[in-house]
């Protein structure tokens, strides 16, 4: 075997080694390789595949912030809504954390369909222990107030915007007030009073929705809840420790009877 021959021989043998790795070469003819040069490997074009159909991603909305909800129980009435049903509930809510220094919830007590709804801040003391609203100090001169309109207390309805005490006896919060109004709303469904009177800022600020209304600015003024007409005026507590009040609320009073078509009665 000549020099010439052998040289092409390992060419081959090398070309076939680079195809079996994958590398494609073009091979002149013999006759015009030089035995000098080693030929120049040609890289064939890579096959062309169809270009798979990705769908276009989709465009996603950046989140809209979650709104902070107070849970609060529903306010609508349904057919089986009583006050006793309703005063169960109130036994049993835990919405809020009053209930873990309650000794009794307080859902009021009256008469079952009153023309006059008494509506307070919330329980003391004395109402927290005895489950029933105003029977403390200031409970007792709610009485006499009642009393000098002509009524009594079983002619009436008495209750408040919270059911459970506070701890020493302080304003209810925001989300204590949020956590038992519905419950309140429930009962002025069922009792449905021809006049609401709203004892104090707390009660006047709830059932207005208004939380910069002020008692003494607002006090004897006919407004409205729910087409019911309501009537503010100064809570007893206040009473007891401003008494200069007690002659304005008893003008407030009268605005009462005079809604609901009485008078008070003739002192003899």
């Amino acid at each position: 075997m000549d020099d010439r021959t052998s040289v092409l021989l390992n060419l081959k043998q090398l070309i076939e080694l680079d195809q079996a790795a994958g590398i494609e070469f073009i091979l002149r003819e013999p006759a015009a390789v030089n035995a000098t040069s080693a030929p120049t490997p040609v890289p064939a074009k890579a096959p062309v595949t169809a270009r798979a159909q990705v769908a276009p991603a989709p465009i996603i909305s950046a989140p809209k912030p979650a709104v902070p909800v107070t849970p609060t129980l529903s306010t609508a009435t349904t057919a089986n809504d009583t006050l006793a049903s309703i005063a169960q509930e109130i036994a049993d809510c835990k919405a809020c954390r009053l209930c873990d220094g309650r000794r009794h919830t307080v859902p009021g007590e009256g008469l079952s369909t009153p023309i006059l709804l008494f509506v307070g801040e919330g329980p003391d003391a004395d109402e927290d222990a005895q489950g029933r609203p105003f029977v403390g100090a200031a409970g007792q001169l709610l009485d006499k107030m009642i009393t000098a309109m002509g009524l009594s207390r079983d002619q009436v309805f008495l209750t408040n915007i919270i059911k459970c005490r506070t701890p020493g006896n302080r304003t209810p919060e925001i989300e204590e007030i949020n956590a038992c109004l519905p419950f309140l709303k429930r009962q002025i469904a069922v009792l449905k009073p021809s006049v609401i009177c709203a004892l104090g800022n707390t009660p006047l600020r709830a059932l207005t929705g208004n939380d910069k209304a002020g008692i003494t600015r607002m006090r004897g003024q006919q407004l409205s809840y729910n087409g019911i007409t309501m009537i503010p005026t100064f809570d007893p507590s206040f009473l007891l420790r401003n008494p200069d009040a007690k002659k304005p609320c008893w003008e407030d009073l009268q605005t009462v009877l005079k809604v609901m078509g009485r008078e008070p009665p003739k002192r003899g």
